[in-house]
This record gives C-alpha cells, structure tokens and sequence, in this order.
C-alpha cells in the first residue's frame, strides 16, 4: 500500500477503522500523527486533505470533529484572569 503523504504512518485512517473510539484516543493519535508530519507538510493542508479523504464519510466521528477543530484555527486563550495580567 503506498504511503500517503498527509498520513504517513496510517495513523489517521486507522482511527477511523477503530470501531467506538473515544474522543481521549482520537487526541492522542493526533498528537502522534502530527509529530509524523514532515517539515515541508504545512499542518493545515495535511488537514484539509485527510478531512476531504475521511470526513464525509464519518462527519460524527471524534477524528473528523478534532480535525475540523483544528482546521479551524483555533488560537490560544490567557488562562488566569486578572491575577495572570
């Protein structure tokens, strides 16, 4: 089987072949997944691909809603209020 170039361990296929995997796994195998990712694969585009090549077809799975999170452009908060500032 070739290596796909925004998955190239497989990680994020086999998520979705994982059958009642939980939110918490998901996250987990994203961390490592984008660990995977070379240098020259901007994050964003590996994103968009892998939601193009899975998410339609399992729009309710917990990889689809954290690469939808994370396409979004989800940008850091403060954390600590007033007394952080």
């Amino acid at each position: 089987m070739p290596t796909d170039p925004n998955d190239p361990k497989g990680l994020i296929r086999e998520s979705y072949r994982i059958e009642g995997i939980s939110d918490a796994e998901c996250r987990s195998i994203l961390i490592d997944w984008a660990l995977s990712l070379s240098a020259e694969q901007p994050p964003e585009q590996a994103i968009a691909a892998l939601l193009g090549s899975y998410g339609s077809a399992a729009p309710d799975h917990p990889m689809t809603q954290l690469l939808q999170a994370g396409q979004s452009g989800m940008t850091p908060r403060r954390r600590g209020g007033s007394r952080r500032r």
